[in-house]
């Protein structure tokens, strides 16, 4: 195949995001085109998908659902739509799970998602009950990076592991992550991702531990960017966060206008002049 001329330099910028040293990399986490400008007219330097808002804006619940033909149809309007450094959140890589998955197949999401236009991805280990092995996830994640690197793309794996997230460990969560952590990375892996933990105290022994960039997932409750960044963490992002704000509001919207029958809540929209701006350089998607 042959990855979009601008790839190779998105890759290396995106890169260089993570780099220590360097402010934290934030992330406000997306699910279509407009959303994607949004975030990019905000000021964002890079964009990265949620999978589960892609999921619930497409029909399907979260948790590997979502068919890879419909995850790729909308990753590639995201990417067509901004021109930041995209990575895409592919959950356990559209192949199925246990030692038996299909490297074929995670093969092809890995061209698949580099074909977009994407360079980097998030994958991760919950496949399986109540993780997946660390051996297979590491299989996984050498054949991500031999992927890639045939395509000459740099792409930055952002291995997820659910070690706190999951409620699997409850007394050796720690030892797990660091065990997971140091395994993947020597597989392939470009970061560590460890969702569903803000305590600042355990993420600072965790960036102690872990020898590349850690990403923490942030929301309501969570620590400031500048505590986490000064805890240690380097990659902060929001996952469905972005998407579910946003379809309160639209729950909001509907409740008032179903209800009292009035427009209150609409306050503030956007007008659809300032949306159509939004696209005004866009090149007709060529389905």
């Amino acid at each position: 195949m042959t990855t979009p001329p601008h790839s190779a330099a998105n890759a290396a910028a995106f890169h260089a995001l993570h780099q220590a040293g360097t402010s934290p990399l934030v992330l406000v986490n997306v699910w279509d085109a407009a959303s994607a400008r949004l975030v990019e007219e905000a000021g964002a330097t890079a964009i990265a998908t949620s999978s589960s808002a892609i999921s619930w804006s497409l029909g399907f619940p979260d948790g590997n659902n979502l068919p890879r033909a419909l995850a790729m149809e909308a990753l590639r309007r995201i990417v067509a739509a901004t021109g930041l450094p995209v990575t895409a959140d592919i959950e356990t890589g559209y192949a199925g799970s246990g030692s038996s998955y299909g490297g074929g197949l995670l093969r092809d999401t890995v061209l698949a998602v580099l074909d977009t236009g994407a360079i980097g991805i998030n994958f991760e280990d919950s496949g399986d009950s109540p993780l997946t092995a660390v051996d297979d996830q590491c299989r996984r994640l050498s054949l991500i990076r031999e992927t890639a690197a045939s395509t000459g793309v740099e792409l930055f794996i952002n291995a997820r592991t659910d070690t706190y997230l999951s409620g699997h460990y409850p007394d050796q969560a720690f030892e797990e992550t660091i065990r997971r952590a140091e395994a993947y990375l020597a597989a392939g892996a470009s970061g560590i991702f460890v969702p569903g933990v803000t305590d600042l105290r355990v993420l600072h022994e965790l960036s102690l531990g872990i020898d590349a960039p850690l990403n923490a997932l942030a929301g309501v409750g969570a620590p400031s960017v500048g505590e986490l960044y000064d805890a240690g963490v380097q990659r902060i992002s929001i996952g469905g966060n972005t998407a579910k704000a946003a379809y309160a509001k639209v729950a909001k919207v509907a409740a008032m206008v179903l209800g009292d029958g009035n427009w209150s809540e609409l306050a503030g929209a956007r007008s659809h002049a300032a949306m159509d701006a939004l696209f005004e350089d866009h090149v007709p998607f060529d389905d």
